[in-house]
């Protein structure tokens, strides 16, 4: 059994026996979507044949195809922006963690952990995000952070305005200008 396919099954098994993030996704449609994505990886040399990512990322990245397309087309947004992101935040690497706090493949502030020390006027800043073991899930971050970049983009009306509030909040658009850069060049080859 492949790793891929490893992963997915402990993917759904943690979301089974979890059961979700409260209002993130309704159960049936992750059980859909987990389905989708678990159909997509189970024969991993033909999503590697049929991945429509631009040959621009990595194998660290595009090893990851079945779910970004899935979420990707669930929310509207260019793979290959999805893509952009995962690259510049984590290389591909579902185990990724900032020194900040930020978790998985997308860089996602989780409600605990080093990130629970954030504190907004209103209280804990990502009190109503998912835990970091949530957001380990490589499946689960790139449904989540998708979703997230994708509401981002609809409330900025802004692909450059929704990355540099999706980015990091003490570099202005010098973040938004890195994913756009690294998206335009994938597009471009």
């Amino acid at each position: 059994m492949n790793f891929l396919r490893v992963v997915l099954l402990v993917a759904v098994a943690v979301m089974l026996f979890l059961g979700g993030v409260n209002g993130l996704i309704p159960q049936m449609e992750r059980a859909a979507n987990v389905q989708k994505v678990e159909a997509a990886a189970l024969n991993t040399n033909e999503s590697a044949e049929n991945c429509a990512l631009s040959a621009h990322f990595p194998q660290s990245v595009r090893q990851w195809c079945a779910a970004i397309e899935t979420y990707a087309q669930e929310n509207g947004v260019d793979a290959n922006l999805i893509s952009s992101v995962m690259v510049n935040e984590s290389a591909g690497k579902p185990d990724a963690y900032s020194k900040d706090g930020a978790v998985g493949l997308l860089q996602v502030m989780p409600s605990d952990g080093l990130a629970a020390r954030f504190q907004c006027p209103s209280g804990a800043c990502f009190a109503d995000r998912p835990s970091m073991a949530e957001l380990f899930d490589p499946t689960f971050n790139i449904a989540y952070g998708s979703r997230m970049l994708a509401n981002l983009i609809h409330s900025t009306g802004d692909v450059r305005e929704a990355l540099k509030a999706y980015g990091p909040k003490d570099v202005g658009y010098n973040y938004a200008d890195l994913i756009l850069r690294t998206f335009y060049q994938a597009k471009n080859q």
